[in-house]
């Protein structure tokens, strides 16, 4: 019985992923079965309109610099995490979780007033500015667990060996945290790349894939839209794999290290 719950579980989970990739190479605009033929129209007809690719492009860049402002402000976080001690860890913690647990709208309006106030205009720099401000609790979280059993004895030895504060920190600290600051990276990235909510509010004039989907929901079922979806899905699954080989490599590189040692 466990067994067919699991095989119940995950069609449930995977059967509306499935529907669309196949009718995202449907030859006729019809969504229902039977399925007619097979043809790549949708996607040809896809890459022909401007907004689609320029969309594709936007959220590319937004999801990029997302990326790398949240890896440099989240590694410097959770350094500090690392020294910090009782009550005042606790609190650190707390208020880095909290960001999560408010709602998309809320940061969504609290943004718009922001910006409004200092009069910044909405665009693609509001956008990632906003994404930094949802995914970076996602990224320290991520790295607190490695962090908690960080080994502070390892950069003392450096410093004990003669290494400066910059070389121990460039030859002990970031190798081992590296895995996990990878992994966080990826999220972050994904996280941008499908944000919704908040990028309505902050986004203006430029247009994000999930929010060219989305203008194009609210005219018609356009086939095309699955073709997007699918391609959404397919770039999402390369940047897993290739943080998966990238950590891969990085544990294989340690293991080798351990082994020379």
């Amino acid at each position: 019985m466990l067994r067919a719950y699991l095989s119940l579980y995950l069609v449930f989970l995977f059967a509306p992923i499935a529907i669309i990739v196949l009718f995202s190479f449907h030859s006729t605009p019809a969504l229902t079965f039977p399925i007619e033929g097979l043809s790549l129209r949708w996607y040809a007809q896809l890459f022909d309109k401007p907004d689609f690719v320029a969309s594709l492009w936007n959220s590319l860049k937004v999801g990029f610099y997302t990326a790398i402002a949240t890896t440099i402000l989240g590694t410097l976080a959770a350094l500090a995490l690392i020294r910090l001690k009782g009550k005042y860890k606790q609190a650190f913690e707390l208020l880095n979780f909290a960001p999560i647990g408010l709602p998309g709208l809320f940061l969504g309006i609290a943004l718009v007033t922001l910006f409004a106030a200092i009069n910044l205009p909405r665009s693609l720099v509001t956008v990632t500015i906003a994404h930094v401000l949802f995914t970076l609790p996602f990224f320290v979280e991520t790295m607190r667990s490695r962090i908690n059993y960080f080994d502070h004895s390892l950069e003392e030895a450096a410093r004990d060996l003669g290494a400066s504060q910059i070389q121990t920190f460039r030859l002990v600290t970031i190798p081992i945290l590296a895995p996990t600051i990878v992994g966080a990276a990826i999220l972050t990235f994904a996280l941008s790349f499908d944000e919704f909510i908040i990028t309505v509010f902050v986004s203006g004039n430029d247009t994000t894939l999930p929010l060219y989907i989305w203008s194009m929901m609210r005219r018609t079922v356009d086939p095309s839209i699955n073709a997007a979806s699918v391609l959404a899905l397919a770039l999402s699954i390369v940047v897993l794999g290739v943080g998966g080989l990238t950590l891969w490599l990085q544990r294989k590189r340690a293991v080798a290290l351990r082994d020379a040692i």
